[in-house]
């Protein structure tokens, strides 16, 4: 069998898909949040641009709603933004990302301020999610060669001024406050780090 001649390729791949009614609208909604852990702002967000690339069926009986979509499936428990937003933020912890960065991360997902300062979880979680860095990047007591299979020594001692401020660096970047990268780098021992974690009073 011959293989389908260039034009004939080009001419199905310039095809647009049918525009929007409320039913195609309410399809997309639902697979959306069946596939992706979502926030009631990133839903509406999506199908917004989905209207502006589709179009809407001027058939229709009705123009679009897209905020009515977004509260219905809330309403029904298939989004939840008090739900994304604990997920989010521990999932963003274990990467090692600071308070700042998280709070930004959910402001872009239309989470709002009192359930993104909730989400942020403890001081303890706080210092956690530092140490995490600290571990990955193989900061303060972690720069040794064997990272957490050793103590460490002490290896914020042996580090140069210029070390010691691309450290912070790195934990400024990654969200952190300037006291936590500051108490990460000097940190003698993993184990002085260990300990620091476990001191927060929350």
């Amino acid at each position: 069998m011959n293989p389908p001649h260039r034009s004939d390729r080009r001419n199905r791949a310039t095809v647009r898909p049918h525009p929007l009614d409320a039913a195609r609208l309410d399809e997309l909604a639902l697979a959306y949040v069946a596939r992706f852990a979502t926030s009631t702002g990133k839903l509406a967000a999506y199908l917004a641009r989905k209207l502006r690339e589709r179009g809407w069926d001027e058939d229709a009986a009705a123009p679009p709603d897209v905020e009515a979509v977004v509260e219905r499936m809330a309403r029904a428990g298939y989004v939840s933004d008090e739900g994304y937003a604990r997920m989010r933020s521990a999932s963003l912890r274990r990467r090692g990302l600071g308070a700042r960065r998280i709070a930004q991360d959910l402001g872009q997902a239309g989470i709002d301020a009192d359930m993104r300062e909730e989400a942020l979880g403890s001081r303890q979680d706080a210092r956690a999610a530092a140490l995490t860095l600290a571990r990955k990047r193989r900061l303060g007591p972690f720069a040794g060669a064997r990272g957490d299979e050793a103590d460490g020594g002490d290896a914020g001692a042996r580090l140069d001024p210029a070390q010691r401020e691309k450290q912070i660096a790195v934990f400024l970047r990654a969200g952190h406050p300037l006291a936590t990268a500051r108490a990460l780098v000097n940190a003698a021992s993993v184990s002085e780090a260990e300990e620091w974690v476990y001191e927060a009073d929350d």
